[in-house]
Parts: structure tokens; C-alpha cells; sequence
């Protein structure tokens, strides 16, 4: 079932999606040559209850997962595209692509989002990856510009099936964003790829998560033997960006910006 938010109950899901941001700007902040996975999960997890929010990725049992969620954050490095799991075995070296995605329920309301960015600064990345994350932020741009009243859900995965096809990325068959509200996964679903003028007609008090993830090589991917980390089946490195947009009358509102 879907639910339209009240101008109300989307104020609350700003101020949810305000802890997001802020503990996404705590962890980007650390994420520094020679930290942890662990460490940054920490950041993270420290921001949310400090704000007295709940950390709504730790014990998350999705219907794919086989075991809960263990951390705060997903915290995805190179070659994985999302879910990667924050434990201490991973230290961050110079010209990582680290991914971040995170979430948190500020009086039964959620926020949710994820970024990208390269360890020790651009400085240090590829121009491939850096063109990588830079298409990736362009095409959750595009979606959330389609996020208006009187379109269609074909619209916005258009328009970033548009800008990670067009520029020859490639993106994990079948993964996208979703509603949210109450929960974090609520419906409708929210696709990467699709067509233009098709799909459910959005409306002022649907709010979503637009999340494209590009992969510099192609569709395939794998998950880990800890049922949780997607990776890129060739190897190649992988970026991910989110925002939680509510759709108003006067257009798209991102309720997560940093």
C-alpha cells in the first residue's frame, strides 16, 4: 500500500532525514587513509543516538538477507556496490571508493541516504572514478528533477537510466530506490532504467528514495558468502548516491540534503 504524506508528517521526515545527513557528514569527515570500517559505523552510530534516533540498518532482515544487518551504515569499498558490511578487517588506503549508505527513524519517521567519495580526496582518484561518481550524482540529479506532480515513476527511471546508460555505465540488474516513510523499505518501487511516460502517476505527498548505483563494467554482479555484500562481477569499481525526496506541489524537496 502506498501512503501520501501529510505537510506534517513530511516536516517529520526532514527532521529524520537531517540526522541522516548529519551523520553522513560525520563520516565522510573521518573517512580518512588508515580507518576502519568499524570506526566510521561508529561515527555514524554515535551522531544517530545522540539525536535520539534509532539506527534503522542495524538488524535489518530483509526477505533476501539470510542474517540481520550488523551495522549502522553499509559502508561499500571499491568493487562493491552496495550493503558492504563495516567490520575492522578493511582499512581505508589513499584512492578508495567508498560508498556510504545510511538511515535513521526519528519518532517513527525515516530517513535515507548514501554518497560517494574517494579516500584522501579527489586528488587521489582515477579520472575514471572520479567521471564514475560524478555520473552517478548526475543521474540521481536527473531523477529527483522528474520528481514532480503529474509525472510518472517511468519518468525519473528514465531519466537516470539515461545519464548511466548514456555515458556507458553499467548498473545492478533489478536494484533501485523505494517509498519510505514509516519504514525504510515501503512501497512503490522506485527503478534505475525504464520508460518515460509510463508507470504510476506521482503525486504531492509521495516521498521516495532515488539511489542510482553505477558500475564502470557491466550488470552482472555477485553477493558475498555474508548474504549481504553486492559486488560487481567483473571487478570493476562501483558508486552509489541517495536522497530522500518527498514530491510536493511545487516540486521535488530533498528532505536528506547535506
Amino acid at each position: 500500500m502506498i501512503e501520501l504524506k501529510s505537510v506534517e508528517q513530511i516536516a517529520l521526515m526532514r527532521e529524520a532525514g537531517r540526522v541522516v545527513a548529519n551523520a553522513l557528514k560525520a563520516v565522510r569527515e573521518a573517512a580518512v587513509p588508515g580507518v576502519t570500517l568499524l570506526h566510521l559505523d561508529e561515527i555514524a552510530t554515535d551522531v544517530i543516538v545522540s539525536a535520539n534516533a534509532v539506527p534503522v540498518f542495524r538488524d535489518y532482515l530483509p526477505h533476501f538477507a539470510q542474517t540481520p544487518f550488523p551495522g549502522t551504515i553499509c559502508a561499500s569499498v571499491n568493487d562493491a556496490i552496495v550493503h558492504g558490511i563495516p567490520g575492522e578487517d578493511v582499512v581505508l588506503a589513499p584512492g578508495d571508493l567508498l560508498s556510504i549508505d545510511c538511515g535513521a527513524n526519528l519518532q517513527g519517521w525515516v530517513g535515507d541516504s548514501a554518497f560517494s567519495m574517494i579516500i584522501g580526496g579527489d586528488e587521489h582518484g582515477s579520472p575514471e572514478d572520479l567521471a564514475l561518481m560524478q555520473a552517478t550524482r548526475d543521474a540521481l540529479a536527473a531523477g529527483i528533477e522528474q520528481a514532480r506532480p503529474g509525472n510518472r515513476m517511468g519518468d525519473i527511471a528514465a531519466a537516470v537510466g539515461a545519464i548511466a546508460r548514456g555515458r556507458g555505465y553499467g548498473m545492478p540488474s533489478g536494484w533501485g530506490g523505494h517509498g519510505i516513510g514509516r519504514e525504510m523499505h515501503e512501497d512503490p518501487a522506485v527503478p534505475n532504467e525504464g520508460k518515460a511516460g509510463k508507470g504510476m502517476k506521482l503525486k504531492p505527498g509521495l516521498v521516495i528514495c532515488i539511489e542510482p548505483m553505477l558500475h564502470i563494467g557491466g550488470d552482472e554482479y555477485t553477493i558475498d558468502a555474508d548474504g549481504w555484500t553486492v559486488r560487481t562481477a567483473d571487478g570493476t569499481r562501483a558508486a552509489h548516491e541517495e536522497h530522500t525526496i518527498a514530491i510536493t506541489a511545487k516540486g521535488p524537496v530533498v528532505l536528506t540534503h547535506r
